[in-house]
């Protein structure tokens, strides 16, 4: 009996053993796992850190890029506007020499042809600007381009057609900055009824 005792008490005592390594191989596992997950957070932390690190960074050297942008674009108006206003200096010049011979010699002729040569010139440079006239005087009257300021009865041109230019349109890179103020054509009212009253003999 005390034989079959002992068995059963080292058969238990074998049992409580596994258990007990069961128990601790169990904790050291869970101990691994949490450390594992504990590195992994905090590497995680790390890398968010940098992150938003980085993001700051970029935040700040885009807000640095929009105000470099925007200085350089006011530095480049102001440049165009300085070059602009140095070429049409000359022409200041020009009008001022020519008022001041004009004084002294009494010829209008010469300085007629003094002011029409330097306005040549100042044509020419704001066409380098961009700047253009347009023809309007013959053309067919166009509200994009033309703004009517009174209308004629014309028998010589159709309806609709500019008669006379009273002040010059202009474009800048093609698009309408002043239309041309004009006087456009109408049907004479005689020649309308005329042509009226032989539509009615006719039918």
């Amino acid at each position: 009996m005390e034989k079959e005792k002992d068995i059963k008490n080292g058969n238990n005592k074998i049992s409580k053993e596994k258990e007990d390594n069961k128990e601790m191989k169990n904790k050291e596992e869970k101990e691994a796992t949490v450390a594992s997950l504990e590195k992994r957070l905090e590497e995680t932390e790390k890398e968010l850190a940098e992150c938003k690190d980085k993001m700051l960074r970029l935040a700040a050297e885009l807000e640095n890029f929009k105000k470099r942008v925007e200085r350089e674009k006011l530095e480049h108006m102001k440049f165009a506007l300085e070059e602009f206003a140095k070429e049409l200096l000359p022409f200041l010049d020009n009008l001022e020499r020519a008022i001041a011979v004009a004084k002294e010699t009494k010829d209008m002729e010469k300085m007629i042809e003094g002011i029409e040569l330097t306005l040549s010139g100042y044509f020419k440079t704001l066409e380098r600007f961009g700047l253009k006239t347009f023809v309007a005087e013959g053309q067919r009257f166009d509200p994009n381009y033309h703004e009517a300021l009174s209308v004629e009865e014309s028998t010589d041109v159709e309806e609709n057609t500019v008669l006379k230019e009273l002040l010059r349109g202009y474009t800048l890179h093609d698009r309408v900055i002043r239309p041309a103020l004009v006087v456009v054509s109408k049907k004479n009212q005689s020649v309308e009824q005329k042509e009226g009253g032989q539509e009615k003999s006719n039918a």
